[in-house]
């Protein structure tokens, strides 16, 4: 089954300065077959985007929050823990 999902972010902590860029990646520690990516922002319900790996070129205001990755296999849907981003 799937299972596992983390996050991480370049830069580490996902704190970064207004304008630069931020790489949010996903990944799954157990699962098999295709798996789909969606990555959704706290409250809102529009994916940020889809695939293992998001980036965020010019990081604004409005981006800052809590960020979620869900990984699925076309049976089951897991969720990463939130990640908090700063806009500093």
């Amino acid at each position: 089954p799937l299972s596992g999902v983390s996050l991480s972010a370049q830069p580490p902590g996902a704190q970064v300065a207004l304008g630069d860029r931020l790489v949010l990646s996903c990944a799954v520690a157990a699962g098999t077959g295709p798996l789909s990516f969606s990555w959704h922002r706290g409250g809102s319900g529009a994916p940020l985007g889809t695939g293992p790996c998001v980036e965020l070129n010019h990081v604004g205001d409005n981006d800052s929050g809590h960020c979620q990755c869900r990984a699925s296999d076309g049976d089951i849907v897991a969720e990463s823990p939130t990640l908090n981003i700063t806009v500093l």
